[in-house]
Order: structure tokens, then C-alpha cells, then sequence
């Protein structure tokens, strides 16, 4: 009985027969079949045989100012720490292993040759028809240091967006200040997180009335002026204004988006006019002004007609209230406590929230009178 054998189509060896495993199907494994590929021999396997495809050099475009890197046709954001761990990765996309190598294993050994220039000295071994392989390979890594697109952005201070902050028959409090920038900064980090770098602040600038904050977009400042709206009240209008054209000949626009906040505060003390029930803490202006009577402790509410700016005068702040010492409790309307100014004994409202028990109250002289106020504490 004959016996089929393979040879070697380059130098007409025998090919050592191949093992049942190495074979998908019986005719596979028949070298004598039409069609069938025969496989070289090892020597004339390894005579051809690149364990690893490396270039002959990396050039790599970096941004000097945040370090991100040019690839394809835009710029990355690749948190490397330093220029090393930039090559390192380059390095790492660059190369390519042959695929009949098995259990591959490498390590790279980084050298600096100048500050632009890192020798990559690539190890590397694994296993080809049994046979362990090994290979070093040196890639040089060249640093091209430029600016990419957002740094040139925030350096040549451009922004799409103006979010101008204010406040009706007022100037804004810090407190709406401060909170507009925490929410500028909050929303451009997140925009920033999901890999968005057209997202920036270019500027935050306060002016006589208010704030003025620049951004990178249209989106920034819609998100901006909303969320103001949300937290504090008020309205947002926009307006747009032509730039300039784009390479295409797009019309260009700069949208400003005007937030007016409400007239009265949280923490605002207000006279209603035509009203006669007593002062009013401004608890709330969202949507339509909200707070608690001075004299009663009931809740208040705004009609929608009036919305978030009823026809009323300011008297104070709650910050303004000092510690006035309890006389005594009259009834249950009505309380007796020191005059802070003449220290004299005052009979006053008794609102719900006032503690029978307590020795001292913050309370609030204005031309309305004098009227206990809520605890820092109570709602």
C-alpha cells in the first residue's frame, strides 16, 4: 500500500506530516488532493519568516500646552503623564506580530535622546511550529511639539457664546455669581469627560451689574442660562449676531444668551403692596415667588399673574435680623422681646415657628415694624 507524503514546493524536502489536530477535515489532511496547499518546510519557512513589523520611525504630532496627540484627522486626549508613556503607546499601535506566533510576550525599554527624540528597544519572544523566537527591534520616536486646535482656541481668547447674567431692579448676589461659575466649570467638565474638547470656558469677567461668562459654545450657554433659570428663577432670552462665514461659506453667528434674575432673592423680607397681612421671607422665586408670613408663619404664594416679581418693596435681609431677648409670651399671637435699638419691651407678632421656650430670637426692624424671623434652621 502506498503511503502520500508532502514536500516542500520551494526546496522538495519532505514536510513532516502534520498532526489530526492540524487538519479540519480528512481531505485536508491528504496532500495529494487537487487543490490542497502544502506547507513549506521549516527552513525555508524561517528563511522568510518577520517575527515583527515595526516602522523605521514614529513621527508624532504632540500638543505643547495639554499634551494631546494628532491621529488620524483630529486631536486626542490620551492622559499620558509624560512624552515617554506617549511613545510607549505609539510604539505599542505601530507594531505588529506574525500571526502564527503563539504565547507572544514583550517589553519595551525606553531611551531618551533628546527632548523631542525616545529609542524605543522593543523584546520580544513566543513560539512558531514549536519553536521558540525570539526578536529586538528599535523604533525611533520623533515629538513634533505644536497646538492643537482647543489650546489655539482658548489662547486666541475666541469663544461662540456669551452667557450674561443679571438681575431685575438689583445687582446679583455672590451667591448667584459664585454659583454661575461652579456651574460653567461643572458643565464644560462634563462635556470635557465624555470627550468633547471644543468644551471651555474662555472667560469669566464681573461688570457693574452682573456677570459675564464666554464659552466655546452654543450648547455651553444654553446649558448655562438654563440651569440658572432652574436654580433661581427668572428668564433667558437669546439673541444671535453674524461673525463671519466658515470655509464653506456658512453663515457664522455669536449667540448671547440674557439671564434675568428675579427682582426679590431667597432671603429677601418684602412689603406686598396692597396687602395688608404682613411682611413676607422670600423663600423661593422659581417658577412664582414662594415664602412665610413674618407675622403668622403661614405659607406664601405668588398668583401666577404675578409670577416671580409681585408688586412689593424690600424691607431687609434675613441677614440683617439680630438676637433679641424674649420678655415674655403673651398669648398665642402674641410675644413680648427687647427692642434691639432702645431696649425697650416690644409687643410683636407670635408667628408658628417661634419656640415658646427660647430666651432669644433673630428678629428684623424696618419701617414695617418689628417681626420675628424663622431660625436658620427651620424650613
Amino acid at each position: 500500500m502506498s503511503e502520500s507524503r508532502a514536500f516542500c514546493p520551494r526546496c522538495g524536502d519532505t514536510v513532516p506530516e502534520r498532526s489530526a489536530s492540524d487538519a479540519t477535515d480528512e481531505s485536508a489532511a491528504d496532500p495529494l488532493r487537487p487543490g490542497a496547499e502544502v506547507d513549506l518546510c521549516d527552513a525555508c519557512y524561517f528563511e522568510d519568516f518577520d517575527f515583527v513589523d515595526a516602522p523605521d520611525r514614529i513621527d508624532v504630532r504632540v500638543c505643547a500646552t495639554c499634551g494631546a496627540v494628532y491621529r488620524g484627522n483630529r486631536w486626542v486626549d490620551v492622559g499620558a503623564e509624560d512624552y515617554t508613556d506617549i511613545a510607549i503607546e505609539e510604539v505599542s499601535e505601530a507594531l505588529s506580530v506574525h500571526v502564527d506566533v503563539e504565547d507572544v510576550a514583550w517589553q519595551v525599554e525606553p531611551e531618551q535622546i533628546d527632548p523631542n527624540t525616545i529609542r524605543m528597544h522593543c523584546y520580544f519572544t513566543g513560539v512558531v511550529r514549536g519553536t521558540p523566537v525570539e526578536e529586538q527591534v528599535m523604533v525611533p520616536v520623533k515629538m513634533a511639539r505644536q497646538t492643537c486646535t482647543r489650546c489655539g482656541r482658548i489662547s486666541g481668547d475666541y469663544y461662540a457664546s456669551i452667557v450674561q447674567i443679571r438681575a431685575e431692579d438689583r445687582t446679583p448676589t455672590s451667591e448667584e455669581t459664585e454659583r454661575a461659575k461652579e456651574i460653567a466649570n461643572q458643565i464644560v467638565a462634563d462635556m470635557e469627560a465624555t470627550g468633547d474638547r471644543n468644551a471651555f470656558v474662555t472667560e469669566v469677567g464681573e461688570v457693574d451689574d452682573g456677570l459675564n461668562i464666554k464659552v466655546s459654545t452654543n450648547k455651553i450657554g444654553k446649558k448655562i442660562s438654563n440651569k440658572m433659570v432652574e436654580e433661581f428663577g427668572g428668564t433667558v432670552t437669546d439673541a444671535e449676531t453674524l461673525v463671519t462665514e466658515d470655509s464653506d461659506g456658512n453663515e457664522v453667528y455669536r449667540v448671547t444668551f440674557a439671564v434675568r434674575l428675579p427682582p426679590y432673592p431667597p432671603g429677601d423680607v418684602i412689603d406686598l403692596a396692597d396687602d395688608d397681612e404682613g411682611p413676607v421671607l422670600v423663600r423661593s422665586a422659581r417658577g412664582n415667588l414662594k415664602g412665610v408670613r413674618l407675622t403668622t408663619g403661614e405659607r406664601y404664594e405668588a398668583s401666577y399673574e404675578e409670577g416671580d416679581s409681585p408688586d412689593a418693596r424690600k424691607l431687609g435681609e434675613a441677614d440683617d435680623a439680630v438676637e433679641a431677648t424674649v420678655v415674655t409670651v403673651e398669648d398665642d399671637n402674641a410675644v413680648q422681646v427687647l427692642d434691639p435699638e432702645s431696649y425697650r419691651a416690644k409687643t410683636i407678632a407670635r408667628p408658628d415657628y417661634f419656640d415658646p421656650e427660647a430666651e432669644t430670637v433673630p428678629v428684623l426692624k424696618s419701617r414695617a415694624g418689628l417681626h420675628v424671623l424663622p431660625d436658620e434652621t427651620d424650613e
